[in-house]
């Protein structure tokens, strides 16, 4: 059985930057998705746009496209992208107490779309955590994943 090959190690072994060199571009879409988990009392915070620090899915939605636009320079071996659309999206269930959040983001490039969005998806739960944990320190940021991509030589994913 061969042994598969991990793009970001040359021969030797040792971390290395893909070369895309060569790729012809091609439309990408990535879009992921996380949630955070919260007390009642935050979550009324929350949902009734009364936190301290001010209106807390206004600076997430901000801070996921800060973090979209600068992905590569939180992931080493992330290339900088030249992005043409960023979104991002909150679903609240008020029931359980959580948050969910997700991030699209679209391209034309050689590479990329799905660490930029993941990235955007921890910006904006680290900044929710951020703007209200005043109310409670035990949020939980959790079930990050890839939901969904396409273009690139992989082709198209889709998470259940």
């Amino acid at each position: 059985m061969k042994k598969a090959r991990l793009s970001h190690l040359d021969s030797a072994g040792a971390a290395r930057m893909v070369d895309v060199g060569g790729k012809k571009p091609s439309r990408r879409i990535a879009r992921a998705g996380g949630e955070i988990r919260m007390s009642p009392k935050a979550f009324a915070l929350l949902r009734e746009g009364a936190a301290k620090k001010g209106d807390v899915l206004a600076v997430a939605r901000v801070a996921a496209i800060c973090a979209v636009k600068r992905a590569a320079e939180w992931i080493p071996l992330c290339h900088p992208l030249q992005l043409e659309h960023a979104q991002a999206e909150f679903f609240a269930d008020e029931k359980e107490c959580i948050l969910r959040c997700e991030v699209t983001v679209r391209l034309s490039a050689k590479t990329g779309a799905e660490m930029e969005a993941l990235a955007g998806v921890c910006a904006a739960l680290l900044t929710v955590y951020d703007m209200l944990k005043s109310a409670d320190k035990t949020m939980r940021i959790g079930e990050i994943q890839l939901l969904q991509k396409s273009g690139g030589k992989s082709g198209a994913f889709c998470a259940n």
